[in-house]
């Protein structure tokens, strides 16, 4: 029997949630900004009370890898370490996109054949986003897009594809091509790093507490303002 804490704090939304061989036991969560540096701790703090008051023994934490909030990933990651560093545990990292691609996939209902692309907003039309299939294998790693009507199109004329997370709503006027669908309201949750988290922990896929860093993937191209001056 395991019990992981995960923790994710790669958006404006603020989590954690404490799982018993992927069942979630404990959780909180705030979707009103990011105010972090000040949420994670009280959430933290009540997760390992419910520990302490139920006698359970923690054995790994969790946490959202990245892409994301820059800020948002250095509070989740230095949390994470410092509870493992703490406790003597190992680390976990879940990559960000996998997480709310994972329920996307649990959410639709539509073919295997369906592809479904996670996407965090960036700046303007810029995106980070991954492409997996209804299995969760990733079809393209994640890289930084600049949205055009074309960016997907090479998956968009093989079959349907499915747009979702923070990033998609801004791409819904750009992004029409008749094989494209949009899923709202999909952000990353602790709670359904559930699943993830247990299956990493089974296969001792650790990360170094000492050197791990957040995977932030900040690789658009630049472009330079007409009017700006030399």
């Amino acid at each position: 029997m395991s019990y992981i804490l995960n923790i994710e704090t790669s958006t404006s939304v603020c989590s954690i949630a404490l799982c018993q061989d992927g069942n979630v036991i404990f959780a909180n969560k705030s979707t009103e900004g990011p105010s972090h540096s000040v949420l994670l701790g009280t959430f933290v703090a009540e997760a390992l009370e419910f520990i302490k008051n139920n006698e359970l023994k923690l054995d790994a934490v969790a946490v959202s890898s990245g892409p994301g909030s820059y800020t948002g990933l250095r509070i989740g990651v230095s949390m994470a370490k410092g509870l493992c560093f703490g406790y003597g545990i190992p680390l976990i990292a879940v990559p960000t996109l996998k997480i709310i691609a994972s329920k996307a996939i649990l959410l639709n209902n539509k073919t295997n054949e369906t592809l479904y692309c996670a996407m965090l907003d960036a700046r303007r039309m810029e995106v980070y986003a991954s492409i997996f299939d209804g299995e969760l294998t990733t079809c393209r790693e994640t890289a930084a897009d600049i949205i055009t009507p074309e960016t997907y199109e090479e998956f968009l004329n093989k079959g349907p594809v499915c747009f979702f997370g923070n990033g998609a709503e801004k791409c819904k006027t750009v992004i029409t091509h008749p094989n494209a669908m949009f899923m709202d309201q999909i952000y990353p949750l602790a709670e359904d790093m559930a699943l993830l988290a247990e299956d990493a922990f089974i296969k001792g896929e650790f990360k170094d507490v000492a050197y791990f860093e957040p995977f932030y993937l900040k690789d658009f191209v630049a472009t330079v303002a007409r009017n700006k001056v030399f």
